[in-house]
């Protein structure tokens, strides 16, 4: 049974937070809500199952060294006419592609992010808009003020919430 009060994520390192939660704050009603990710399982398996899938996922990652990222190009999603989300996208994809797979092979009734018609879009979201106007004056705001940012993606983790609560990280699983 899966729960919208938890995730597996990968998480950028704390110290490149900086630029990436300046932009959540002016356009991401979440931003107290969830730490800067990219999403790999959601919903997940509820926080009394960590124990039992944490081994199937630690085995899984054993198999995928630790490799180098970068946080680059800023894009958007429509949900409707009046609904968008902002977001940057971690590059090498095909990278995050594999991990979100390999990640949902260990439990595949978690498998609402590569549900999508388009399969999964590694994504870290940045912020909402509500019609095309909005979000392309937004879209142009954050990208007139982003520099991509390198980063090094070498562990997982395992976060959830308790009722309204922000997720807080539970544990990690390095790669490799």
């Amino acid at each position: 049974m899966k729960t919208p009060t938890a995730a597996v994520v990968w998480i950028p390192p704390e110290d490149t937070w900086g630029p990436l939660q300046a932009i959540r704050r002016r356009y991401d009603r979440h931003v107290t809500r969830w730490m800067p990710h990219v999403t790999l399982l959601y919903p997940f398996r509820p926080r009394e199952e960590f124990d039992q899938v944490e081994p199937l996922l630690r085995s899984a990652l054993a198999e995928i060294p630790p490799f180098e990222a970068e946080l680059r190009d800023i894009g958007s999603f429509e949900h409707s006419a009046h609904s968008h989300t902002m977001w940057i996208a971690p590059e090498p994809p095909a990278a995050f592609q594999e991990l979100q797979s390999v990640l949902e092979a260990q439990v595949p009734d978690c498998n609402d992010v590569s549900n999508y018609p388009g399969g999964y879009t590694p994504h870290l979201s940045v912020g909402q808009s509500h019609g095309p106007p909005e979000l392309q004056r937004r879209l142009a705001d954050v990208r007139s003020g982003w520099t991509p940012i390198r980063v090094q993606v070498g562990e997982i983790a395992m976060i959830h919430r308790v009722g309204e609560t922000p997720f807080i990280v539970d544990r990690v699983v390095r790669l490799g």
